[in-house]
């Protein structure tokens, strides 16, 4: 089987990289060549038991989907994306990247498969959700983007409902929960501020709170982010019908019910390095996202995520700092 991830380069990429060259296939079809694709060239792992080739593509670019796909790679993995921040600072790029970009591939999809089309896996948002928002959001509740990035993924959600019922491929949209706790430097997501005030005080550093600690968001660790993406690849379609994108799980926590969590887990000179600065621009972005899911749907599919704030810390502690962090 031919696995192809898309956006290979980034935080999610290269830890679905390292799952599938540690199971060597997906649900039982075993993988004997990977692709990645990233706008810069993913770093070819080293130890994988299949081949891999690596290359660097803009999607958005005349021709480039095209020729990611002329091999005809059996899953897809679609995770690129310009992040929310990012996308609503700078309009033209945003739209270029997560719209045509997706709209570009997707239509290389229908062009290159005459039969037998690859299950596409394409992360969407929870940012697809805008106010006004109920305590919790059922899987019944409209998506009301109040962002260009979540109108961005909504578009996408619209393309890959309508490219299945066509028949030109076989997909599975997941919204993925802000995912936490990130590793590595922070990115130009609206929603870093989530992470940084865990990982920052956990490696010894003080950390910036731009929003008071009443805000309530949904949150999922990458390590569940990656198992999400590969009980998508696996997921029989017959069970999702129509509507080909569900709401993943996650957890619902206050900034502090957070700053708890970490000082249960880390002690409270930990949690103590971080600063309070008020940010007007990203409050007011926040204050238009979702706070807390009923996802009933993911569940009943055996999409599975953390119990609780504490597990997710405890992940990151395990997956990024060796158990150990700076008391």
């Amino acid at each position: 089987m031919h696995v192809l991830i898309i956006g290979a380069a980034g935080m999610v990429g290269v830890k679905l990289t390292a799952r599938l060259i540690a199971d060597g296939s997906i649900a039982d079809r075993a993988i004997h060549l990977l692709t990645l694709v990233d706008i810069v060239t993913p770093a070819p792992p080293v130890d994988a038991p299949f081949k891999v080739t690596t290359q660097a593509v803009d999607l958005s670019a005349a021709g480039a989907a095209e020729a990611v796909v002329a091999s005809r790679p059996d899953i897809i993995f679609h995770l690129a994306a310009v992040v929310s921040g990012e996308a609503e600072a700078d309009f033209d790029k945003g739209y270029r990247i997560n719209l045509d970009g997706t709209r570009f591939l997707f239509e290389a999809i229908r062009r290159a498969y005459d039969s037998h089309p690859p299950r596409v896996v394409f992360t969407s948002s929870i940012a697809v959700f805008g106010a006004p928002l109920p305590e919790a959001i059922g899987d019944e509740f409209c998506s009301t983007p109040l962002t260009s990035y979540g109108a961005q993924k909504a578009m996408c959600e619209l393309l890959l409902a309508d490219y299945t019922r066509r028949g030109f491929m076989d997909g599975v949209g997941i919204r993925l929960p802000t995912l936490c706790v990130r590793p590595g430097k922070p990115n130009k997501a609206a929603s870093g501020f989530f992470s940084s005030i865990i990982r920052e005080p956990l490696a010894g550093h003080d950390a910036v709170l731009p929003v008071d600690e009443s805000v309530r968001h949904w949150h999922a660790s990458p390590r569940a982010a990656v198992g999400f993406l590969v009980h998508a690849a696996a997921l029989d379609g017959a069970r999702l019908g129509a509507r080909r994108t569900v709401t993943m799980p996650g957890v619902s926590a206050t900034v502090d019910e957070q700053i708890a969590a970490l000082g249960k887990v880390a002690g409270d000179r930990v949690a103590g390095r971080i600063r309070r600065e008020p940010n007007a621009t990203i409050r007011a972005i926040v204050d238009g996202w979702p706070r807390n899911f009923r996802p009933e749907r993911a569940l009943a599919l055996g999409f599975k995520a953390e119990r609780d704030f504490e597990e997710i810390i405890r992940i990151h502690i395990e997956d990024e700092l060796n158990g150990r962090w700076v008391s």
